[in-house]
């Protein structure tokens, strides 16, 4: 039987690390659909970064008391998860706490700082499922969130609060069934664990039989439920987890507020300022398609942006700083992400299936729309506030570019604008002869 388990357990895990890693593979190939673009200066600042947004939480500490649940359950969820280390060779090995044979006293301050973050992870999620459900504080009661999303906020928050229920039930049933020298668990003696310790009067009463098939399911749901998460993630906004440290390590240097420029653009008003520096035409006589300007689909963004988009945690900060949603506007940054990242998997779903992509007939513009775009005044109030460093603003602008530049899509007072600037050099309609003329009429 003991054998049987170990076999059993073996086969869980491998089919869970691997139906893990290839959907990690498939987010990665979707991710490098995008353009390439060089992230790779100053390292020393990168690395800062990764320090003080990803593993700080900088951005996040400007709300402080929701900062520390959420680093709480964070560095909670990480730490205990360390002993997932035992549970795996106790499962391959058929051994009961492994660990605790080798470190003694060690081993019990480390259950029991465990078991005091397992509480607090518990507490600081009821209080996150209150205030999305109970307080319903408004950028998570937004349209955009609709459907799936909330409920994976939802079920996200259930499953930590059940994982850390069962740890400590786990441990529960295991010192009472270590003090009635029953079976196996007699051959350890760890101690009275601190939180659990509260659980085990409860228990006392129960047979050792019942207390070891409590202690065994337990163990078991417990690192079903971690491999299940693990499998969970890649299709949740907590893939944030795992990207947030290479999305904050490739994060744009630039000044904030400066836009990326268009270097084929600027060439072509160059070449109009200046003729003679236009290169001579093809002796061929064949003139080589211009660049596609701008973005109409994800292969038109880099694969910094798709990153972007597969990093983003739908917290709704961008938004909730965002003036144009604030106005009422249909714009809402989380949403640019959200579509992003749905329109990546929709083109991996159909390579998946094809082998290569073949075109669907569709572009971001059936998951983002003209009316979004324009309604951004790109003031990179979503860059500011996103605490993982995601920028909204460039999908926005590159889309916007595609629109204008490729569609000749403009609203009329944009094209006021471009004729004035081309002819008058101005966004005004005044000739530049007559700018001067005030100084002589005065």
């Amino acid at each position: 039987m003991e054998l049987l388990q170990q076999i059993l357990f073996v086969l869980v895990f491998l089919t869970a690390v691997v139906l893990f890693a290839r959907k990690i593979r498939q987010i990665r190939r979707n991710i490098l659909l995008g353009k390439e673009e060089s992230c790779q200066d100053n390292p020393g600042l990168r690395w800062k970064n990764v320090l003080l947004l990803a593993f700080g939480q900088k951005k996040m500490f400007r709300n402080p008391l929701v900062a520390v649940l959420h680093l709480l359950v964070y560095v909670g969820f990480v730490i205990i998860n360390l002993e997932v280390l035992e549970i795996l060779f106790d499962g391959v090995l058929g051994t009961h706490r492994l660990f605790s044979r080798f470190t003694g006293v060690l081993y019990l301050g480390l259950i029991n700082g465990f078991e005091l973050l397992a509480l607090g992870v518990l507490v600081a999620c009821v209080i996150f499922l209150c205030r999305r459900n109970i307080l319903k504080l408004r950028r998570f009661i937004s349209h955009d969130l609709d459907g799936w999303p909330r409920s994976d906020a939802n079920y996200i928050l259930l499953t930590e609060i059940v994982l850390m229920g069962l740890f400590l039930t786990m441990n529960a049933a295991d010192i009472t069934l270590q003090s009635r020298h029953y079976g196996h668990y007699g051959s350890v003696s760890t101690g009275d664990f601190l939180i659990s310790g509260w659980i085990r009067p409860l228990l006392n009463g129960l047979s050792s039989p019942a207390l070891a098939g409590i202690e065994r399911t337990c163990w078991w749901l417990h690192i079903m439920g971690i491999l299940a998460f693990l499998n969970y993630l890649p299709y949740s906004k907590h893939l944030h987890i795992l990207l947030a440290f290479p999305n904050a390590y490739y994060a744009r240097l630039r000044p904030e507020g400066q836009l990326r420029n268009m270097p084929a653009i600027q060439q072509e008003v160059l070449y109009a300022m200046q003729p003679e520096t236009a290169p001579p035409a093809p002796a061929d006589g064949v003139t080589p398609p211009p660049p596609r300007f701008g973005a109409k689909d994800i292969f038109d963004l880099s694969w910094h942006n798709l990153m972007d988009a597969y990093s983003c945690t739908e917290c709704g900060r961008c938004t909730a700083a965002c003036p144009a949603n604030l106005t009422g506007k249909v714009l809402s940054p989380r949403k640019i992400m959200m579509s992003t990242r749905d329109r990546a998997e929709e083109v991996g779903r159909n390579i998946n299936t094809n082998g290569e992509f073949k075109d669907d007939g569709k572009t971001l513009l059936d998951y983002i729309s003209v009316e979004e775009l324009r309604a951004c005044t790109t003031c990179n109030a979503c860059v500011e506030e996103c605490p993982v460093s995601i920028s909204p603003l460039e999908i926005i602008v590159e889309m916007r570019r595609a629109l204008v530049l490729e569609d000749s899509n403009a609203p009329q007072e944009w094209n006021t604008l471009f004729d004035n600037i081309q002819n008058n050099f101005a966004p005004w309609k005044f000739s530049p002869d007559d700018r001067d003329r005030w100084a002589t009429e005065a």
